[in-house]
């Protein structure tokens, strides 16, 4: 048997807790997870942000005017809008509103009947210094930074943390608006980057200021949306994809320009890579932008950030440990592959976080997969395995703010997408796959038994104990196995009672047997042969005393 075989694993992986350790959840958690009545009664139709930015004291002020749907009567309206912000005024038709603040969930009164059907606006308006970005994008916020040059830098990033660090918002996943408009004023000699196109750019003479409009057409998450401000140049270029001409345009402070031209020409490639696997770009309405950030990078829509200093890998390191990692600058692969996964497909739960990021880990290997071969990702997402702890299971509690998903999401995720590559065996049928959950799924925001139930169907395998121990068990499953009298003897240990996945043995000779081993022991002849277990299933291998 060649190295994959770990028999030390085992002692640890019978070890392993499966709590969900790491979060005590209070009611602002279950106020800002949860579809509340305040939330569940109206849908988000249009946002218009106006934030103005200032700088030297760090502060901001702005309003948000609201385009909603009344779904069901009702006259209280949660908005979200974490301190030390604080709401001033909440205006609807030219009548002030009073509201009721518990935690950071504000509940606005308001005045006028709620008429299923209608179409109605309301307008927040706030102020205050934004909370400090503590270690961006992971700890986010405000990064009040400044350039080589002692200019200000400056960026928004709240994924996990929520969107109402920074401005007035419903601000849960499950309700997406469906088209946005940003105003951003800041200093005039200096640029805002947001999401979408620049429909404009204002110039306030007396207050040295200049307001840059920016239009998203499609729908977006409230984390994705994003404001980036710096001395910048810019430059576009237009990629022929699947569905025409998508506009691309590249945001740099003005001393990295030369080297941004070279490093950037890895978009095209991704892009190209990404179509083939995942399906059209899905924003060529609001074209894609790679924006340079004072932090590492986060998938804002149609805006991605970027903060990898110039160079391949992850700051220059290989994930993988394979030198595969090597051969792509990580943030614009993994950050852009987000575009498709958590920006298309988005959950409504932060608790199938794995959604986002495994699917997005795997899109790395797929970048490897179409530029250098199907081994090559292969190899790649085998060597992240090493990053995997198999502490608490991928899909963690509901309806609260859940903050303590593993690390796991993103490289056990991975692995688990290899592993089922590798049970479909037909790449056409996986890459069909892939393409068809991006447009079945277009847009939307789901669960993970959404993308489960589409994943069995679309392959008619039934699936549950496959997803059931991976995704909501935290133990990897271990294959025992003995030989005697010309038979293969063989298990799945560790596991849930219903797994059942198959296995592919290939002997020495070149031929792959597939074996259906469940948690009871059974037997098959075999050659009289060496043989290894196809590398690419993510389980331990224990082989017992016979």
């Amino acid at each position: 048997m060649n190295s994959y075989i770990k028999i030390s694993l085992i002692s640890t992986l019978l070890c392993i807790t499966q709590s969900l350790v790491g979060q005590t959840f209070t009611m602002q958690d279950s106020l800002r997870g949860s579809i509340t009545e305040e939330r569940a009664w109206w849908d988000l139709s249009h946002y218009h942000l106006s934030v103005e930015v200032v700088i030297q004291d760090k502060y901001i002020e702005g309003k948000n005017q609201i385009t909603y749907k009344v779904l069901e009567p009702n006259q209280v309206m949660q908005i979200d809008l974490q301190r030390p912000l604080e709401i001033t005024k909440v205006i609807q038709n030219g009548n002030e509103l009073s509201w009721e603040s518990k935690e950071n969930a504000h509940l606005i009164t308001l005045k006028e009947k709620q008429i299923v059907g209608a179409m109605n606006k309301l307008t927040v308006h706030y102020k205050g210094t934004p909370r400090p970005a503590a270690r961006a994008p992971w700890d986010g916020g405000f990064s009040w930074k400044k350039d080589a040059n002692g200019k200000d830098f400056v960026a928004t990033s709240c994924q996990g943390l929520g969107a109402s660090v920074w401005w007035p918002c419903k601000d849960h996943m499950y309700d997406e608006v469906d088209s946005l408009l940003m105003s951003v004023e800041v200093p005039m000699h200096l640029s805002d980057v947001s999401n979408g196109r620049l429909r404009g750019v204002e110039l306030n003479e007396k207050k040295k200021t200049k307001t840059f409009h920016w239009v998203v057409a499609n729908p977006i998450n409230n984390y994705g949306v994003n404001l980036n401000i710096g001395d910048y140049v810019h430059w576009d270029e237009v990629y022929q994809g699947e569905k025409g001409s998508l506009d691309v345009s590249y945001w740099v402070l003005k001393d990295n320009e030369a080297k941004a031209k070279e490093q950037f020409k890895e978009v095209p490639r991704m892009l190209e890579a990404f179509e083939h696997w995942f399906g059209p770009y899905p924003f060529y309405e609001d074209g894609y932008k790679l924006v340079e950030a004072p932090y590492l990078g986060m998938e804002h829509q149609s805006s991605v950030t970027y903060g990898n200093h110039y160079m391949n890998g992850y700051l220059g390191t290989d994930l993988s440990g394979t030198g595969w990692g090597l051969k792509f600058d990580f943030i614009i692969i993994h950050e852009s592959g987000h575009e498709w996964f958590a920006n298309n497909i988005t959950h409504r739960d932060m608790a199938d976080m794995w959604i986002h990021e495994g699917f997005t880990n795997y899109s790395e290997s797929i970048f490897l997969d179409y530029h250098y071969g199907k081994e090559a990702g292969q190899e790649y997402v085998r060597g992240v395995r090493k990053n995997i702890e198999h502490l608490k299971p991928l899909i963690g509690p509901r309806d609260v703010n859940y903050q303590g998903y593993p690390g796991d999401v993103y490289y056990k995720g991975s692995n688990i997408l290899n592993t089922l590559r590798t049970i479909v065996n037909d790449d056409d049928k996986w890459r069909d796959l892939l393409r068809g959950m991006n447009e079945k799924f277009y847009h939307q925001t789901i669960n993970s038994s959404d993308l489960e139930k589409y994943i069995a169907d679309f392959l008619k395998m039934d699936l549950t104990g496959f997803f059931n121990q991976y995704l909501r068990q935290a133990a990897m499953p271990i294959l025992e196995y003995y030989h005697r009298d010309g038979k293969l003897y063989y298990r799945w240990d560790n596991t849930i009672s219903e797994f059942d996945m198959p296995v592919d043995l290939n002997f020495e000779d070149g031929n792959t047997l597939r074996v259906f081993p469940t948690v009871n022991w059974d037997a098959i002849k075999i050659p009289d042969t060496a043989f290894d277990v196809d590398p690419n299933y993510l389980i331990a291998i224990f082989k017992s005393a016979e």
